[in-house]
């Protein structure tokens, strides 16, 4: 995986999953029953045996640690709660509010994250697994902290109203979440983490100029800060391909497209510079193992001319999706190696 990242010659792409340590596997349940979401996250050893879980149940390459992007924020004492998805009590929509929140780092409260990621890389060193850590976006927590909540709808009409009417704030905001992210990813490589990826899941709402103004100088901020000399930096957004080309300009080591993204443009709009990671529809885990080989080999064919490629999902595992269905997924990753489609496909020009 990290020589995929980096562009280096692989004879196949690697594989995870997003959301693979997740309500999919009956094993996961077990160790989750009775346990709150929040207590689950700072429960150490709870959090490592379920960030393994998906390599030994399911043949994922790579461990993703068991967290949850608003974890930082509640740390620094923010006033959110799950219920189950984040519920903000005290929605943050005024320049006043955010020259109220703390100055402090948020690795000075959660220690138990830095203890997971020590436990897991101790843990997959001799077996030379990579180990994932991750952040949110100062975009998509924003979108949270103003919102008050998730908005199905992905219009964030109260987000959209406060940065027209106060725009100093908005950004301000957006510093704040950057300044802490930086941190918090680069004390995650400190712990051992040796790829970071950054959710922005929600900027797909915006259009590109607005996209371009304001949250393409807060990544590519954040992706300049965090020490990509030792994890190489994933920057990811959902469904979002009217965004392919500012995503290019936040210059990540990989970008991690939505289903909807077309692989074969994105290698020839990243002209060699950017690594690419997707792009299966989570939907797809329902299909037979054999129509599931058959759009692994076609999505990985649509990727052969990036840089390097990552096989992955275009967004999380959803709680019904069956686990035979990810077994799949992973084996048919492997199975690339011996095709003899893939192999004529890698001696020949993209």
């Amino acid at each position: 995986m990290l020589r995929a990242c980096r562009g280096e010659p692989v004879d196949r792409p690697p594989v995870w999953l997003m959301r693979q340590a997740g309500r999919y596997l009956p094993e996961y349940r077990a160790v989750r029953e009775g346990v709150g979401f929040l207590e689950m996250c700072a429960d150490v050893d709870r959090a490592v045996e379920v960030s393994l879980q998906p390599i030994r149940l399911v043949g994922s390459e790579a461990v993703v640690f068991f967290c949850d992007i608003f974890v930082p924020l509640v740390g620094l004492g923010l006033p959110v709660r799950f219920g189950p998805g984040p519920i903000v009590d005290d929605p943050i929509r005024s320049g006043a509010q955010v020259a109220a929140l703390p100055e402090r780092c948020a690795t000075e409260s959660v220690p138990y994250v830095f203890e997971i990621l020590k436990r897991l890389r101790r843990e997959l060193a001799a077996d030379r697994i990579p180990l994932i850590g991750f952040a949110g976006a100062p975009f998509t927590l924003a979108t949270y902290l103003i919102e008050g909540r998730g908005d199905p709808t992905r219009r964030y009409a109260e987000t959209h109203a406060w940065r027209e009417r106060e725009p100093e704030g908005f950004r301000a905001l957006l510093e704040w979440l950057a300044d802490r992210t930086i941190d918090y990813l680069n004390a995650q490589i400190d712990a051992g983490a040796q790829v970071v990826q950054l959710f922005d899941s929600w900027a797909g709402a915006l259009d590109a100029d607005t996209y371009r103004q304001w949250i393409l100088p807060i990544n590519r901020r954040i992706a300049d800060g965090v020490d990509r000399t030792r994890a190489p930096f994933i920057l990811f957004t959902n469904e979002a391909p009217h965004l392919l080309d500012p995503m290019l300009e936040v210059a990540p080591d990989v970008i991690s497209v939505g289903a909807a993204v077309d692989l074969a443009r994105a290698a020839e709009r990243a002209q060699g510079r950017i690594s690419l990671q997707g792009n299966l529809d989570p939907e797809e885990l329902k299909l037979s193992p054999e129509l599931i080989f058959q759009r692994v080999r076609e999505i990985c064919l649509a990727a052969r001319a990036a840089r390097g490629h990552v096989l992955n999902l275009g967004h999380g595992c959803t709680p019904d999706t069956p686990v035979e269905g990810v077994r799949a997924f992973t084996e048919a990753a492997r199975a690339l190696a011996r095709d003899p489609e893939w192999i004529r496909a890698r001696a020949t020009p993209a």
